[in-house]
Formats: C-alpha cells, sequence, structure tokens
C-alpha cells in the first residue's frame, strides 16, 4: 500500500516488514539450533558397537620363511577395529593380509616384492583424540620398533568440536615421533561423517564439513612431519554413501565391509611405505 501522492510505501508498513523478517530470521535460526541441539542429544544417546577385547591382540600373518614386517595401528576405534569381532575383518588385519600376499600398488604397477610375514599389533583406543596418540606412540615404540605405522584419528576430535589446527598439532607431533626413530608413517585422515547413518540430517552434514576440514588440516601436518595422508574421505566417502552395508548395525562404526574400503584405500601407501623399509 503506498501514501497517495508520494508513490512510496508508507514508513509503519516497511518497518512491519522488516520486524516480520527479523523475527521470522530469528525463529528460524533458533528452530535450527533447537533442531541440531535434538540430534546432537540423540546421536549421544545412542547404543554403539563396543570393542572386541581380542582385536588388541597382537597376531601374525603370513608364511613363516617369507620376510617379516612389522605393522602397527595407533588411533582410535577405527584402528581397533570396532564393529566387527575377527582381526581379520578389521583394517589392519585386512592390510597385513594384503601385505602378506603381496599385493597392492605403487604408481600403478605390481608391487613384486613377493610375500611377506606381517606381525601385526594394535594400541589403538575406542573413543581416542589426537591428544591420546602421545602416549599410544610411546607404546608403540616399546620393545622392537615397528618398521609401518598406520594412523586413523580424526572423528572424536570432530564430534568434540576441537580445532583443526589444534588436533593436526598434536598428530604432526605423533608422526615427527615416529619418523624420528626411523618408523615409515601413513595416516588415514579423518573420514567422511557425512555418510555416517547414526547421525540425522541436517547434522550429518554439519559433520560432514567439520569432518572435511579437519581432514585437510591433518593432511598439511602430516606431510610437514614426514608422513604420508591418505583422504579417506574422498576415497573411501563414496562407496559409504552408497552402500548402508559398510556401516555395522550402529550406523557409525565401519563393518566388515567398510573396513575392507579402508584397506584397499589405505593399500598402495602402505604398500610404499613397507617397500621401503624392505630396502633398509
Amino acid at each position: 500500500m503506498t501514501a497517495i501522492g508520494t508513490g512510496r510505501p508508507r514508513s509503519g508498513t516497511a518497518g512491519q516488514i522488516g520486524r516480520t523478517a527479523a523475527l521470522t530470521l530469528i525463529a528460524g535460526t533458533v528452530g535450527g539450533a533447537a533442531l541440531l541441539a535434538g540430534e546432537v542429544l540423540l546421536a549421544r544417546n545412542r547404543r554403539y558397537a563396543r570393542p572386541e577385547l581380542g582385536l588388541a591382540l597382537r597376531s601374525v600373518v603370513g608364511r613363516v620363511d617369507a620376510p617379516a614386517l612389522r605393522l602397527v595401528l595407533l588411533g582410535d576405534s577405527g584402528a581397533l577395529g570396532v564393529g566387527v569381532n575377527r582381526v581379520r575383518d578389521t583394517v589392519g588385519g585386512q592390510l597385513a593380509w594384503l601385505l602378506s600376499e603381496g599385493t597392492g600398488s605403487i604408481t600403478g604397477n605390481l608391487v613384486g616384492e613377493g610375500h611377506r610375514l606381517v606381525h601385526l599389533s594394535s594400541v589403538g583406543v575406542s573413543g581416542s583424540r589426537a591428544t591420546d596418540l602421545a602416549t599410544q606412540v610411546a607404546r608403540a615404540l616399546l620393545g622392537e620398533h615397528p618398521d609401518v605405522a598406520v594412523i586413523l584419528i580424526g572423528a572424536n576430535d570432530v564430534t568434540a568440536l576441537r580445532r583443526p589446527g589444534e588436533t593436526a598439532a598434536y598428530l604432526g607431533a605423533a608422526v615427527r615421533r615416529l619418523r624420528n626413530a626411523g618408523v615409515e608413517v601413513v595416516v588415514g585422515t579423518c573420514p567422511d561423517l557425512g555418510a555416517v547413518r547414526a547421525i540425522a540430517p541436517p547434522l550429518r552434514q554439519v559433520a560432514g564439513l567439520l569432518g572435511r576440514r579437519t581432514a585437510r588440516a591433518q593432511a598439511r601436518a602430516v606431510l610437514a612431519a614426514g608422513g604420508v595422508a591418505v583422504d579417506l574421505g574422498a576415497e573411501a566417502g563414496p562407496v559409504f554413501r552408497a552402500d548402508a552395508g559398510t556401516l555395522c548395525h550402529d550406523g557409525y562404526h565401519p563393518s566388515a565391509d567398510g573396513y575392507r574400503v579402508w584397506a584397499h584405500a589405505l593399500l598402495p601407501a602402505v604398500a610404499e611405505a613397507a617397500a621401503v623399509t624392505r630396502q633398509h
């Protein structure tokens, strides 16, 4: 409605529109925040898979007469294998089996170094964050040092809303300490949390965004410390988004199929690291 003879909106009407728009924006923001808060509460109260005690046991994979390789997993529940109940189905177990068979590719070619006897161990602890890696590194370096270390960390840092730069610094320190001890290090950066079905939208999308930011910071820190970073979100995320079977019953931790996807994403870098150790 316009004032007669002016062609301009009445100031009262304009003000009303402005107040209405502001109230709508505030209501939308408050409603969105309430929705996210409710989803956070639901996600925290879900029943998740628990660690199997046997997954942390040391195991040996491959032919006894083959050259030996010591492989250790560090990190969170992904490094331990929460979601499965056999060491063979964990990401470490699947990597050990593939390496024992001489499987892997370097720049697109078969490694071709033959069979390996893989001594597999894990010092990963479910629920770990980057700040917990110092203790795990100390455990990994007890006794005979591993040849190759694989670190899987990041998801718990994201869900705890830790700053990417801060958590990446702790990860970089862990990688540097292992490298100074002569250990080859491969890090699987934060996985695609946007594929996790235990978290409902839009919180799932928020988690995915924060996870990608953390993964980018991790990759920079790992490279600066002398390790190799594998972008698990980019390499495995599309498969996890397309196939619900890559997650176990809780919709959060990987299943045996999911760990297999991770293992194959990590394999080229781990196989190359194993080849380097054989040359020493």
